[in-house]
């Protein structure tokens, strides 16, 4: 299947088309696009807007529905991956006017700050092995892919100052490939309505090479979208309406 957000809340639909059917998560109903489904296929990570301040909170629901439990106490706070146990989740939060990387165990607790450069450090995602959790942050100028330790260790860029700016690394689950979203270069932050590229690094080479140009931004590939044979990726493109 395919799971998506539409309206609010969590949809699925057979990966090869279909009828979409809603997923029942309990008192999460204000969901935006930062979800993502766990390694074992039984739950997934959603991040809500609808209780208290309406600022994003990380919930974990099974994958088939029900009771959507909280796992961060402070807001805003946007899930964007999985450890590859299961174990904890990797996000994007606010904390005092600051955007950085967070780790949290699944089962919940207290969250770790692994970033404090300055400026916006968003889209944390582990890698297959474990062994680095890949993020884009503006530290270098323009928006860059980084990776660093799961503890926030040794910090480095992956991606060359090629004059784009690069958005949510996506790991294939063979860990040899990155996709990821790249904006022009006077596009500040990451709006929808824009012409934008995916594109593909192989990681031991750092070739980077179009995988597609289309219009979209805003939700086209913010969470991992990877098929599980690696052969495919899911993406969000769409035309404006008159």
């Amino acid at each position: 299947m395919l799971v998506f957000n539409a309206d609010g809340r969590m949809h699925r639909i057979p990966a090869d088309g279909g009828k979409p059917e809603t997923i029942d998560t309990g008192i999460a109903t204000r969901l935006n696009n930062d979800h993502a489904i766990s390694p074992d296929g039984t739950m997934m990570a959603i991040s809500d807007q609808s209780q208290e301040q309406h600022q994003s909170l990380i919930y974990v629901a099974p994958i088939g529905g029900g009771t959507a439990r909280r796992v961060t106490a402070k807001a805003p706070s946007y899930f964007h991956g999985w450890s590859p146990d299961g174990k904890t989740l990797a996000f994007c939060g606010e904390r005092n006017g600051n955007f950085d990387v967070y780790t949290i165990p699944a089962a919940g607790g207290e969250e770790t700050r692994l970033t404090t450069a300055e400026g916006l450090d968003d889209g944390p995602e582990y890698s297959p092995d474990g062994k680095y959790i890949y993020f884009n942050s503006i530290r270098s100028g323009l928006m860059q892919i980084w990776r660093m330790k799961p503890d926030g260790s040794e910090q480095e860029q992956v991606t060359a100052d090629d004059g784009y700016n690069n958005w949510f690394p996506h790991l294939s689950p063979d860990g040899q490939r990155m996709v990821f979203l790249t904006y022009e270069k006077g596009v500040s932050g990451h709006p929808e309505n824009q012409d934008v590229m995916l594109r593909i690094m192989t990681l031991a080479n750092k070739r980077i090479t179009i995988l597609t140009k289309l219009f979209g931004g805003q939700g086209t590939i913010n969470v991992p979208s990877w098929s599980p044979d690696g052969r495919r990726l899911a993406f969000v493109s769409y035309q404006l309406v008159p």
